[in-house]
């Protein structure tokens, strides 16, 4: 494996990461800023429509991450072994869902604690 290679995997891996459930502290940094401007974008217009189109965002960045850090760490760890695409994406759609629903939950039930006004 190339240096370049090494590097774009090691990128993929990190700023996955960053994106990915598994950095839940960093939710206030990365995730919800992306999902917030991701809102604003896709319900220009429509303002009724914010709060599902952050859900939307936040489940989306946590899907990038999460396919990110599994195509940074199988391209590291495996090399040119042949992958499973379907698996990987059907793991990384299954657990981005999971986790996003369990944040949405735990919103709407007020659970989480969120800056006043943002939720009805």
């Amino acid at each position: 494996m190339s240096l370049l290679s090494k590097l774009w995997n090691g990128f993929l891996l990190g700023f996955g990461y960053l994106l990915s459930p598994l950095s839940w502290w960093n939710d206030l940094v990365f995730n919800l800023p992306i999902a917030y401007g991701f809102a604003w974008v896709v319900t220009w217009g429509h303002r009724q429509w914010l709060v599902p189109g952050v859900i939307l965002g936040y489940w989306l960045s946590n899907l990038v991450g999460i396919l990110m850090m599994q195509w940074g760490a199988r391209a590291a760890l495996q090399g040119d072994r042949p992958r499973n695409l379907k698996q990987e994406l059907l793991w990384g759609l299954g657990s981005a869902t999971v986790y996003s629903g369990a944040i949405a939950a735990l919103a709407y039930g007020h659970w989480l604690p969120l800056p006043e006004g943002l939720l009805p």
